[in-house]
């Protein structure tokens, strides 16, 4: 997986998502987890954009953050 942004322009993205969307990033990471079967990391911030009108940078932010988490649950 490559990074998309730097640690810390993540953790800021990540910080702001809950003010300008309305919703928690657990939330939205639930979001991700329920939503359709998708592989491609395009297609799952491709889908969050379409379904839940999210700007281009907070679904990269969440699609790579639930794949963070997803990778650290499998160790």
């Amino acid at each position: 997986m490559s990074q998309l942004f730097s640690e810390e322009t993540h953790r800021n993205m990540l910080s702001r998502i809950p003010q300008c969307t309305g919703r928690e990033i657990s939330e939205w990471l639930r979001t991700v987890d329920e939503g359709p079967a998708l592989i491609r990391f395009d297609e799952k911030v491709s889908w969050l954009r379409g379904e839940h009108n999210l700007a281009h940078g907070h679904a990269k932010a969440i699609v790579h953050e639930h794949d963070l988490r997803r990778a650290a649950r499998k160790f």
